[in-house]
């Protein structure tokens, strides 16, 4: 019987938190009316978390956050290992789909896989964790080259050699700076046989708490298992999964909506 209760006390909890964290400070009433909860419910959870130090009341009668939460979550964030909670996620992934999942990060001028699923078919993408490759044709590479800040991509994008790999790969520079608009305008990016032949990818960012995209994750077909008429439903998988990963990291996707061109700051 004390279960309900339980859970009931945390989520009047949280509801509170989140409510306090929209605002730079609340009177009691207007908190009230914002969380849909009684008055005296609402003061007495104040009043706990208080003493907790995790809120303050002003002079004016005003409730506010403390840094406290926000301390205990920079704690958090030291202990986690990018791999180790994304590995559930790209597993569930790569069963969907049924193909082998990438995670890279940016290193340098390359991206460099730090998670890999293999497909469940015996004709197997070839690749290896700690792996590097280019950020201009993969789509893991491009995801993070579109995701930079603007100055960044400038830097990036002066320095890259457009080398060919296949006779897909984008060579023209104000071609793939178009492409990584689009990228970030439409949240996936794709490797049309640039960097293999024969080999198709999709990938998406996965963003950290402050809006800041620190990987990106992939599903990688042999051409001739990719079927376009399926194209827009793995689109939507694998922005998933990144969501997913992302919210893990603290990520809430309604309070950091990426700009087309306008890199993350």
């Amino acid at each position: 019987m004390s279960t309900p209760k339980t859970i009931s006390a945390v989520d009047r909890t949280f509801t509170i938190l989140n409510a306090l964290s929209s605002v730079s400070g609340i009177n009691l009433e207007d908190l009230a009316k914002k969380t849909k909860l009684a008055k005296p419910t609402v003061y007495r959870f104040l009043q706990t978390l208080k003493e907790l130090g995790y809120v303050k009341r002003d002079e004016g009668d005003r409730w506010y956050l403390t840094l406290k939460l926000f301390s205990l979550g920079a704690r958090a964030l030291d202990h986690i290992d990018l791999p180790s909670v994304s590995r559930p996620v790209a597993e569930r992934l790569s069963v969907d789909l049924g193909e082998t999942v990438h995670m890279g990060v940016l290193d340098e001028q390359d991206a460099i896989y730090i998670l890999k699923i293999e497909s469940r078919y015996t004709i197997r993408m070839y690749s290896r964790l700690g792996k590097r490759i280019p950020l201009y044709c993969t789509a893991i590479g491009k995801t993070l080259l579109a995701y930079m800040d603007e100055r960044e991509q400038k830097e990036h994008l002066s320095r890259l050699a457009l080398v060919p790999f296949t006779p897909n790969t984008i060579k023209n520079r104000a071609k793939l700076e178009m492409e990584l608009l689009e990228i970030r305008m439409h949240g996936i990016a794709t490797d049309r046989e640039e960097h293999e032949e024969g080999i198709t990818c999709l990938a998406a960012p996965i963003f950290n708490y402050s809006g800041q995209v620190v990987a990106a994750i992939s599903v990688s077909w042999p051409k001739f298992r990719f079927n376009e008429d399926k194209r827009d439903s793995y689109i939507e998988r694998i922005k998933e999964a990144a969501r997913e990963i992302s919210a893990i990291l603290g990520w809430e996707a309604q309070n950091h909506i990426p700009v087309p061109g306008k890199g993350n700051r």
